[in-house]
């Protein structure tokens, strides 16, 4: 593993990732009073301790942030400007990178598995390596956006405990619900759509072991917040913003959406999140959604992490 000090308070890690079989990459922000004790040898490997690496004599609560399906973990500091905000001076942040379209989750892959498998990388891998060398501790709350909002319940269902809380921005919540969506992006990636959860009928029990709108009953009485917006032109989107690359098969063509849609993924998105907030609530959970006009786009990202960190931080500290 490789380390390297990329400004104030931004640590950047090379894991050699078997989940994942390559590297990947992770940016920590460190909080105040973090000094870089406890980094592993050059050698190290995720999930293997080693009796000569330094532990780190404090720890820290951790928030989560999880990339969309591009897999950059960057924009969080490079467009956002987390490390300027002086709520999170005493938190340590993991933003952790995913390969393209990886959907924050372990492939199936004819039922094969292994790689990629996203969410042992996270959880299996840059976890533990988190809390037993860079000062993580129990306390984790998570967050995400596109992608990474589907990851963030995802995987806060699918291991009861680990997070206090869970935000998601623009979040692909309910796949199951628009399987033609998941369909028509992989496929105009180069993907096999296939390989990621099977067919969503012949394999539905792959598609709703992870899909959130399926394990609202695991989040009962968690903290979940859901933004997103409708796909129309919002406060944030300059007045000559284009509509969105065009998608073979995005739209279902029996249910087209409005001609003042120019982002046909956010009103998909939109859907998926007014389909599951009652479901969350139904089940417990302590939801708070912020539903409004914008489209796919990172400045409403950036916007509703702000606004939801009171929740999250709240969870985190309290």
């Amino acid at each position: 593993m490789g380390e390297k000090y990329a400004g104030r308070r931004i640590v950047d890690l090379t894991v050699a990732s078997p989940a994942l079989a390559r590297d990947a990459q992770v940016r920590l922000l460190t909080p105040r009073g973090w000094h870089g004790r406890g980094s592993p040898p050059p050698r190290a490997r995720p999930g293997v301790s080693s009796d000569t690496a330094p532990r780190p004599r404090h720890h820290w609560p951790v928030l989560w942030l999880l990339p969309g399906g591009d897999g950059d973990h960057l924009p969080w500091t490079r467009e956002y400007g987390i490390q300027h905000l002086p709520e999170l001076w005493h938190t340590l942040v993991v933003m952790p990178q995913m390969p393209l379209f990886g959907f924050c989750t372990d492939w199936w892959n004819g039922g094969a598995g292994g790689p990629p498998a996203v969410e042992a990388f996270h959880l299996r891998e840059v976890l533990p390596l988190v809390e037993r060398h860079y000062g993580g501790g129990p306390r984790r709350v998570i967050a995400g956006q596109s992608q990474g909002g589907f990851g963030a319940l995802s995987y806060t269902a699918r291991h009861p405990g680990m997070f206090r809380a869970a935000a998601s921005y623009s979040g692909f919540v309910h796949p199951h619900q628009h399987p033609h969506a998941v369909r028509a992006a992989m496929e105009y990636l180069g993907l096999d759509w296939l390989a990621l959860w099977g067919h969503p009928e012949r394999q539905r029990a792959v598609w709703t072991a992870r899909d959130p709108a399926y394990l609202t009953h695991r989040l009962r009485g968690v903290p979940v917040h859901l933004s997103c917006g409708d796909g129309r032109l919002g406060p944030l989107d300059p007045p000559d913003t284009p509509p969105d690359e065009h998608i073979p098969g995005l739209v279902d063509p029996a249910n087209p959406f409005p001609a003042d849609v120019l982002s046909p993924t956010e009103a998909i998105m939109l859907e998926e999140n007014r389909a599951l907030a009652p479901l969350l609530r139904a089940a417990g959970a302590r939801v708070t959604t912020h539903f409004h006009s914008g489209t796919h786009d990172p400045p409403y990202w950036a916007r509703e992490l702000r606004a939801s960190l009171p929740t999250l931080l709240a969870a985190l500290h309290g």
